[in-house]
């Protein structure tokens, strides 16, 4: 409310063109027009300077009081209840519903699903309060709606969004289709962008640690969601440039040109930490990779991606990308405690194939390195290529889920059900986060059946497979 409505509201008396904010009546006839009706009598501020007796004089007025004037600054005003003014009538209210028995109960059920109008909901409620076979009848009407809309994670389902490209991919297939080892980094990759859509800087630069193996001991390192989406951006460079697309570190030079190594020099290059500005980048590069992709065909699934230590196949190397880009999104969600749902179960069972096929070479370079036992025998050699040997079958249970059978004594040996020494069972977003190196592998395995040796070298293996 404005002032004037507040003089308005104290002010009702029969003179409506008096427009000063307090009642002259009150205050004498200082204010009333002269004779001649020019106005307020002595309308300078040197009159008011001055008393009525005359003392003063224009360059030193007297700063005493004159008792037949008003106060140059209005008294406060007295309440409306201290003038004997009559106060405004209330806005008079509806009068309540009289409604019988049975039509208050019958609307019972409305009441509950908060249907009823305010009339209605008035009587619903006055009436419960004396009728106690009603206001049992509506607190159960009250839980079971209740039961009709369950609470649901505000994230949508892992698997919506395939459904939903295969639904309108039979109504419309593409010109241009994206490859099947294509589509679940595609996937991945929205859903990453998806959660940061929102982020303000605070989230930017909440704190996240980066966790995986080296050797057989647990380590990590300190940065920032920024941090995180940078490092995809480094690491998703290396696939950009094996296509011929521009390298993100621009003209920043690794030590390296390892995952880890080109991370590390792109950290090193930027003036203060990655910002919010990271995501647009990324994103555009996320896309350019799609597209490509895409453009040139599934015959390109074939070209050789280096990741300075060894080398994968694009569509092994896309595979491995999304892996690592739903694994960062866990770790992006932890760091601002937000929920965060495993791929779908086709793209889960993808990823988890990529590190079964990968569990034999690594197990052999552990053995070379002395952190793996060698083959047990007299003779302890390696079985020939393409030849059966000791196996371990890996049981992935879930959703993606799966068996392997993973050779022991040789990468390029053939693993056989018949010479299968051990069983190890375990869930399959289980099994992935033990490859990215977020579960120890003492931890890891349900079930665990037959050479413990050799479930301890696999388990380890997988473990191994993490990288920064």
């Amino acid at each position: 409310m404005n002032g004037a409505g507040r003089f308005e509201a104290y002010d009702n008396d029969d003179n409506d063109d008096d427009n000063k904010p307090y009642d002259d009546s009150r205050h004498g006839d200082a204010h009333h027009k002269d004779q001649e009706g020019n106005g307020p009598a002595d309308g300078n501020r040197a009159a008011d300077g001055m008393n009525s007796s005359g003392d003063g004089d224009d360059q030193h007025p007297s700063t005493k009081p004159d008792p037949d004037r008003p106060p140059r600054i209005p008294l406060p005003r007295a309440s409306v209840e201290d003038t004997g003014r009559p106060l405004p009538d209330a806005v008079p209210r509806p009068a309540p519903l009289v409604l019988d028995h049975r039509v208050l109960k019958s609307l019972l059920g409305a009441w509950a699903l908060a249907a009823c109008s305010p009339q209605e909901t008035a009587a619903v409620e006055e009436h419960l309060g004396g009728c106690g076979s009603c206001a049992d009848e509506a607190l159960r009407l009250r839980e079971a709606v209740g039961l009709l809309h369950p609470s649901e994670s505000l994230d949508l389902d892992p698997s919506l969004r395939a459904r939903v490209l295969q639904g309108c991919l039979e109504r419309r297939p593409p010109r241009i289709p994206v490859p099947a080892w294509a589509t679940p980094y595609d996937a991945e990759t929205a859903r990453l962008d998806a959660l940061l859509q929102d982020f303000g800087d605070a989230e930017w630069h909440a704190p996240v640690r980066l966790r995986w193996f080296r050797g057989d001991e647990p380590t990590s390192r300190r940065t920032t969601v920024a941090g995180v989406i940078a490092h995809l951006l480094t690491v998703d460079g290396l696939v950009a440039v094996a296509l011929g697309l521009a390298d993100p570190m621009g003209e920043v030079a690794a030590d390296r040109a390892t995952p880890s190594g080109r991370t590390e020099a792109y950290w090193r290059a930027s003036h203060y930490p990655p910002t919010r500005a990271v995501r647009a980048p990324w994103r555009e590069q996320s896309h350019d990779l799609v597209r490509t992709v895409s453009f040139t065909g599934g015959g390109t699934g074939r070209l050789s991606v280096p990741y300075g230590d060894f080398e994968l196949p694009l569509h092994d190397a896309m595979l491995d990308r999304a892996f690592e880009t739903w694994v960062h999104a866990e770790d992006i969600a932890d760091a601002v405690d937000y929920p965060y749902e495993p791929p779908s179960g086709s793209d889960l069972h993808h990823m988890v194939d990529l590190a079964a096929r990968m569990l034999p070479t690594v197990l052999s370079a552990r053995r070379q390195a002395g952190l793996a036992s060698p083959p047990p025998g007299p003779q302890r050699h390696l079985v020939p290529a393409g030849e059966p040997g000791r196996s371990l079958r890996l049981e992935i249970e879930g959703s993606g889920g799966g068996e392997w059978l993973i050779p022991l004594d040789s990468p390029a040996a053939v693993g056989s059900a018949e010479h299968e020494v051990a069983h190890v069972a375990l869930d399959g977003a289980e099994f992935c986060r033990l490859a990215a190196g977020h579960v120890p592998p003492e931890e890891a395995a349900a079930g665990q059946v037959g050479d413990r040796t050799a479930i301890r070298d696999v388990l380890f293996a997988a473990a191994s497979l993490s990288r920064m």
